[in-house]
């Protein structure tokens, strides 16, 4: 194994050993300010709450190209369900295990030992090369990359091209790529009833039963069909909360959580008024509370894209499948600021789930991948 795939496992185990759950960065920025800095890039924590956020910057001048990425990760779950332990960084089996190493401190690793590589052949490279980074993509988002943008707006730094490595793979490395998200809308609808004995039904009023026809409706509904960029709008139940633990009594109070993906044919206003009018045509009496998780947002055709989807075609012999499926990424904070914005990454077959796990093979060919974009962007 050369030098530089190993260099690439190594720095995804360090990172993976960091127990980063959201929003604790947990020190892993600080190992990657440290690499960034080692090839003359300017670091900054542009820290918010309890969030951490680096911002770090190697040139000057246009074209500005950006690494964006996330190093915090989901709790790891039941420890005693995982083969390992998830913070062990364990290579077995040709695989490395652990919370986080395909989602997504493997990409973070490939960034920056592609970074290394790129700077030692080219270190009077025109442009400039960034990093975004935050440890909030995993919790709330209100405190990451929004933030940072919106200190880069102010200073005027526009970014050109940004690559954030999501892990977009589905099947196998670099098969599939994604130009966009759809948007993401979370509702917490609370019904009011009149709690009583489950034997004197006349003299209770249950919320169940009266959300139960409603509900229906809810989870059966086609929002839109979506386009040809865009699966179509969908809603799933995430939480059902009622009753006292009793048998014999009926509840007074029901909270549902629901969420929705959705694509541009549909709109934030548009499901929230769809749905008052199916509570309120139910008679429901309720209470409706929205967190909009962020607008649709798709890069149409452009330089970016078409570097990404010839240097894969070029090492794997085929070019990527192109979608805006999945969960919502930073990119729906990069993409409106006129960012050309692509996410390419690792396999996502075991993202959040125990024994999260990437083939450390393609730790290196993404390294590779990553090096040949920023040849492309930046020196032709």
């Amino acid at each position: 194994m050369s030098s530089k795939p190993q260099k690439t496992i190594e720095l995804c185990q360090q990172l993976v050993r960091r127990p980063s759950v959201t929003p604790d960065d947990a020190g892993c920025q600080a190992i990657l300010s440290a690499r960034l800095q080692q090839l003359g890039f300017t670091t900054e924590q542009l820290n918010n709450g309890e969030v951490s956020n680096l911002w770090a910057s190697r040139g000057d001048g246009r074209p500005l190209f950006c690494f964006a990425g996330h190093t915090d990760v989901v709790p790891p779950g039941d420890l005693k369900k995982w083969s390992a332990d998830p913070y062990s960084g364990e290579i077995r089996d040709g695989l490395l295990f652990g919370r986080g190493s395909a989602d997504m401190k493997g990409a973070l690793a490939a960034m920056v030992t592609a970074t290394e590589a790129f700077v030692a052949e080219n270190p009077s490279h025109a442009g400039t090369i960034a990093f975004l980074l935050t440890s909030d993509e995993e919790g709330p988002a209100v405190d990451g990359t929004v933030k940072v943008m919106e200190r880069l707006l102010e200073r005027g730094i526009a970014i050109d091209f940004c690559l954030i490595g999501e892990p977009s793979s589905q099947e196998k490395l670099a098969d599939n790529i994604r130009t966009g998200r759809r948007g993401s809308l979370t509702g917490k609808l609370t019904v009011f009833g009149e709690q009583g004995h489950v034997a004197y039904p006349d003299l209770a009023h249950n919320p169940i039963h009266h959300l139960a026809p409603a509900l229906v409706e809810l989870s059966s509904r086609e929002w839109d069909h979506g386009n040809d960029d865009f699966p179509a709008t969908s809603l799933q139940v995430v939480g059902v909360d009622a009753g006292s633990g009793a048998s014999n009594v009926i509840p007074g109070q029901l909270e549902l959580l629901f969420n929705f993906r959705y694509s541009p044919e549909s709109s934030q206003q548009s499901l929230v008024t769809d749905c008052r009018e199916i509570f309120d045509r139910h008679g429901l009496k309720y209470q409706l509370d929205w967190e909009h998780g962020g607008a649709p947002f798709q890069t149409r055709g452009g330089k970016l894209i078409d570097i990404v989807c010839e240097v894969i075609e070029r090492e794997t012999g085929q070019a990527p499948d192109q979608s805006t499926s999945g969960g919502t990424s930073d990119g729906r904070f990069i993409a409106p600021h006129g960012v050309q914005v692509v996410e390419l990454g690792l396999l996502n077959t075991s993202i959040h789930k125990v024994d999260e796990c990437t083939p450390v093979d393609d730790l290196e060919q993404l390294s590779k991948f990553y090096r040949q974009i920023l040849e492309r962007i930046l020196l032709m």
